[in-house]
């Protein structure tokens, strides 16, 4: 099983752990992984002003972009990483 999983595309695994995620209920998972993802860290160093509220709403949707396998860019490893140890588990 291991050997197969190593074989899946990053958006295959994306599919098997957000299956076996909301299986589970586990929102922990999710949140977990939404901490990691580089739109996420955007959002965090935003100061909070309105001037940068149309900021964080296109980091928002870059978030939402990123989580469901989009433009995840330098983060690929680490999110296809997470999704192996999670199916692993």
């Amino acid at each position: 099983m291991t050997a197969d999983l190593d074989k899946l595309t990053t958006e295959e695994l994306r599919r098997q752990a957000f299956d076996k995620a909301q299986a589970a209920h586990d929102v922990g998972f999710f949140w977990d992984l939404a901490k990691h993802l580089r739109a996420s860290r955007a959002l965090a160093g935003e100061d909070g002003s309105s001037g940068g509220i149309t900021g964080s709403l296109t980091e928002l949707v870059d978030l939402g972009r990123e989580l469901m396998g989009k433009d995840l860019g330098d983060d690929e490893p680490l999110v296809r990483a997470r999704f192996l140890d999670y199916l692993r588990a």
